[in-house]
C-alpha cells in the first residue's frame, strides 16, 4: 500500500470517528432535554411525587427549603423549573432575570397550624394573645427558621399579628425546612410545632390542634414559573400539565388550594 493510500484511510477514519462522536454527543444532549429538573420548597414533596408519576416522563426533583434553592438558582445549579413556598424568593430570582417572566404564575394556596404529638393532642384555641408560652412548659416550639424559611415567616407574622411572639421567641427551635419542623414534633422532640396543614397531614406522628387565622399572617402563596436558563424541550408542556384540570387532585388531596 502506498503512503498517499495510508494517508487517506488515516484522514478517512479519523473523519469517521469524529462524526460518530459528534453525533452521539447531540444524542446525549437531546436526551438530557427531554427530562426536566425541578426544584421545589420542601412542602410540595408528596403531592409533588404524586403528580410527577401522572405526568409519565422523566422529572428529577430537589426539595429544600424555598431561600435555599433559590440560592442555589442564583449561584448556577441547573433546573428548569422553580416552585417557592412564597412570593419573596420568586420576586429574588426575577429581580436577577434568572426566571422567564412569562411562565410565571400563583399556583397553590396553603395554611399555617398549630401541631402537636398525636399520643398529647388538646385543642387549642388559636386567639390574640392565647397562652402559648405556658402551652409549651419550658419545652421548644418547631417552625421553619422565620428569617429564610417561607413557613418560618409566615408563623412569626402570625404570632406576631396575635401578640404571642415575644412570649415565645426565646422558645423558637427554627429548623432548615418546614419538614423538618414537622419531624421534632413527630418524634416528641419538641411539644408544638407551626407548619403548613399539608405537612401535617402527611406524618401521623401529628395531630392539628389549631388553625391559624388567614388575617393573621399574608397569604400564602405558592409561585410558579419555568428558569430563563432552563434548556428542556418539556418544561412548558410540564408546566401546563401541573396546573391542568387532571393535575389538580394531586395537590388538592394534599391540603393545597388550586389558584384559579
Amino acid at each position: 500500500m502506498t503512503t498517499e493510500k495510508r494517508s487517506w484511510k488515516r484522514i478517512f477514519f479519523a473523519f469517521a470517528v469524529g462524526v460518530f462522536v459528534s453525533g452521539a454527543g447531540l444524542h446525549g444532549s437531546a436526551l438530557a432535554q427531554d427530562k426536566v429538573t425541578v426544584f421545589a420548597a420542601a412542602s410540595m414533596k408528596n403531592a409533588l411525587d404524586n403528580a410527577n408519576k401522572a405526568f409519565g416522563k422523566q422529572v428529577t426533583v430537589s426539595y429544600a427549603a424555598s431561600s435555599a434553592l433559590a440560592k442555589q438558582i442564583e449561584a448556577g445549579a441547573p433546573a428548569d423549573i422553580f416552585i417557592s413556598a412564597d412570593i419573596d424568593w420568586m420576586n429574588y430570582l426575577s429581580d436577577r432575570k434568572l426566571i422567564k417572566q412569562e411562565s410565571r404564575s400563583n399556583w397553590l394556596g396553603n395554611r399555617i397550624v398549630l401541631v402537636a404529638p398525636s399520643d398529647n393532642a388538646k385543642p387549642v384555641d388559636i386567639k390574640p394573645g392565647f397562652g402559648l408560652a405556658g402551652l409549651l412548659s419550658g419545652g421548644r416550639l418547631a417552625m421553619g427558621a422565620p428569617d429564610s424559611v417561607p413557613a418560618g415567616k409566615y408563623a412569626k407574622a402570625a404570632l406576631e399579628k396575635l401578640d404571642v411572639w415575644r412570649s415565645v421567641e426565646k422558645s423558637i427551635a427554627g429548623a432548615e425546612t418546614v419538614r423538618a419542623a414537622l419531624a421534632f414534633v413527630s418524634r416528641g422532640e419538641a411539644p408544638y410545632g407551626i407548619v403548613y396543614q399539608t405537612d401535617a397531614a402527611a406524618d401521623p406522628g401529628v395531630t392539628v390542634v389549631g388553625t391559624f387565622p388567614e388575617d393573621s399572617h399574608p397569604p400564602i402563596i405558592y409561585p410558579i414559573a419555568i428558569l430563563a436558563n432552563s434548556k428542556s424541550a418539556e418544561a412548558f408542556a410540564y408546566l401546563d400539565f401541573l396546573k391542568s384540570a387532571e393535575a389538580a387532585p394531586f395537590f388538592e388531596k394534599e391540603g393545597f388550594a388550586v389558584l384559579k
